[in-house]
Formats: structure tokens, sequence, C-alpha cells
């Protein structure tokens, strides 16, 4: 049985990650932008948790919080990032699903702003 960590997440907005800390250091990340226009999704493009953490629930930290960020801003969450998809769709209760014209336009934005990731 893996155990779970205990972890700080915070949302470095400006920089578009929500980062997880244990015991003080970087454990995992979700690389993401906000969709134009504001206040608009919240994109998921990639979720990395660095080796040393994995296994400790650290990703599934991650994503929760991500949908509990964007519940909070009244915003639908977008999660174009395989795993963070995988996660929503083993949570359904806790992750809406988007609609697909969202899905597209998120997809779309990322096409044509590769900065965003």
């Amino acid at each position: 049985m893996t155990e779970k960590a205990a972890v700080e997440i915070r949302d470095d907005r400006e920089h578009g990650s929500l980062v997880a800390y244990e015991d003080g250091k970087p454990a995992g990340t979700i690389a993401y932008f906000v969709m134009d226009p504001a206040p608009g999704a919240l994109v998921a493009v990639h979720t990395v948790v660095r080796p040393e953490h994995e296994g400790k629930g650290i990703a599934g930290a991650l994503v929760r919080e991500f949908y509990t960020m964007a519940a909070r801003e009244g915003v639908p969450v977008v999660p174009l990032c395989p795993y963070a998809a995988k996660w929503a769709r083993r949570h359904p209760d806790e992750a809406p699903e988007a609609p697909e014209a969202l899905v597209q336009e998120a997809q779309r934005q990322l096409r044509n702003h590769p900065e965003l990731f």
C-alpha cells in the first residue's frame, strides 16, 4: 500500500502552474492556462510529479485541487492533460465534464499560443 503524502498546494497563476510541495520542496505540478476571454475555463495541459515523489497520491491531489480551484472561481476545467482527463473520468462527481465546444476552443488556443504551455 502506498502512503499518501501531506502536501501543500499553491497556485502560481502568473506562471500558469499549480505546485505541490512536500516538506517545503516542489514535488509536482500542473501546467495550465486560463482561456480567453476572462474569466475563462482553466485548462490543464500537463501534470508532472518528480520521480522521488511518485506513488504518494500527489498527482491526484493536484488534479483534485485544480477542480476545486475552478469551482471556487465559477469556471469549468478543460483537462487536456492525459492524466487529468483520466482522473476526471474516475471522479465524475468531483470533475464535471467540459462541453465539447469548450474543449475544442481550448485546443485551438493552445495550438495558436504554444507559449501557454
